[in-house]
């Protein structure tokens, strides 16, 4: 049964985290504080608990954004888009065709093949967008996924990533997929993510929230150069 709860870490933004089982896959729901306009990130294999999120809270749904194809990640596409019909889905331009193909979103190996509809806008590295009033950044990541991309909301204080499968509070995501790449996801951790501030919020798509700073110390499996001087510190 999901789980649902509100994480409190960045106060400009209200975040609702459900968690599905059967992989403890997170969706997130993300708005500015106070407004009802939200976008939904990486619906998983409970999106009923999504939609009933969305109705106690009042939310009104204006995207779906999604870090990476894998199955976990997308199996509530489906149904959000019948709820929503107009509903866009937004995915980087590198894992969209693992939305329509299970074998690809791993669900096929399985054998319980899940499609999603397909992407209505690619995203590619670097670039900004704005929906429901919040702005973006896409950032790729390749090793979990070969297209993964993570979501910065740089306007934000702390600033906060939706991580997807990258890093994990002192864990990082499987390489062991098949175009999974170890040596590229821990180059893309080390040149996106631990640039950012020390006390970034990092949101995942499984485990607790971590930041920045505490995954450059204390992560065993990408460690980070030390803090310099004067930063602005954060476990």
């Amino acid at each position: 049964m999901a789980t649902v709860d509100t994480p409190t870490s960045a106060p400009q933004i209200a975040v609702t985290r459900i968690e599905s089982e059967p992989f403890a896959e997170h969706s997130y729901l993300v708005s500015l504080s106070g407004s009802r306009d939200c976008v939904v990130i990486d619906p998983g294999f409970e999106p009923d608990a999504i939609l009933e999120a969305i109705e106690r809270q009042r939310l009104v749904p204006r995207a779906i954004l999604i870090t990476h194809g894998h199955s976990d990640h997308i199996a509530g596409n489906g149904t959000l888009r019948e709820a929503f019909p107009e509903l866009p889905i937004l995915i980087g331009r590198g894992d969209a065709s693992k939305l329509t193909d299970p074998m690809g979103n791993l669900s096929g190996l399985f054998g319980l093949p899940i499609t999603s509809p397909p992407a209505d806008r690619l995203l590619d590295d670097g670039e900004s967008f704005s929906v429901a009033g919040l702005v973006f950044t896409v950032r790729e990541i390749p090793g979990h996924s070969s297209g993964h991309v993570v979501f910065l909301m740089e306007s934000c204080t702390p600033p906060v990533v939706f991580g997807g499968d990258v890093l994990f509070q002192e864990g990082i995501g499987r390489t062991d997929f098949p175009d999974g790449d170890f040596a590229a996801l821990a180059a893309g951790i080390r040149g996106k993510l631990y640039p950012l501030p020390e006390a970034t919020v990092v949101f995942p798509g499984h485990g607790p929230e971590t930041t920045v700073g505490h995954e450059r110390r204390h992560n065993p499996f990408v460690p980070g150069a030390p803090a310099s001087p004067g930063s602005d510190r954060a476990d």
